[in-house]
């Protein structure tokens, strides 16, 4: 099915901010794995594997559309020197992609593909839980201040 060459201009910008995504976090990741903080690690790991995941729907979906994958672009990686820098650079990464998915949701509908809406509300709608699981770790950074909450993060 030939899709609209806008959507498709659109899903290919949306797939170089997953892509981008999964590089910053797996950074993320590993240097949290590397101080020990093994809780950590595996919670930004597993973001990184839905946004993984994000990235195999959004390729699919520009196939299907008859349109061509673009995955050798990526956007700026903002990569945090220590904990509370991540988790800024982590929520602004996910802020951005809200808003874009949110404006690929609205385009979708005006071209009418609601299949293509439909794939992309299901990914903004983990990107939502993502940024509510950043800001939940950012507030308890604020509450128990950064050593106390450290330490909850060890092995």
């Amino acid at each position: 099915m030939k899709g609209d060459p806008k959507l498709i201009k659109v899903l290919n910008s949306l797939l170089a901010d997953e892509l981008t995504a999964i590089n910053q976090y797996m950074v993320h990741s590993e240097m949290c794995d590397a101080w020990g903080y093994d809780k950590l690690h595996k919670a930004i790991e597993k973001r990184a594997i839905v946004e993984m995941k994000h990235a195999e729907k959004l390729i699919g979906r520009i196939l299907f559309l008859e349109g061509i994958p673009v995955v050798s672009e990526l956007k700026k990686i903002n990569i945090g020197a220590d904990v509370p820098k991540m988790f800024v650079n982590d929520r602004m990464a996910e802020a951005g992609a809200i808003k874009s998915y949110n404006d690929a949701v609205i385009l979708a509908g005006e071209v009418k593909d609601y299949a293509t809406r439909d794939v992309l509300q299901s990914i903004l709608n983990d990107e939502d839980g993502h940024i509510d699981e950043i800001e939940e770790i950012q507030d308890q950074i604020g509450q128990m201040g950064l050593q106390i909450f450290l330490t909850t993060q060890v092995g």
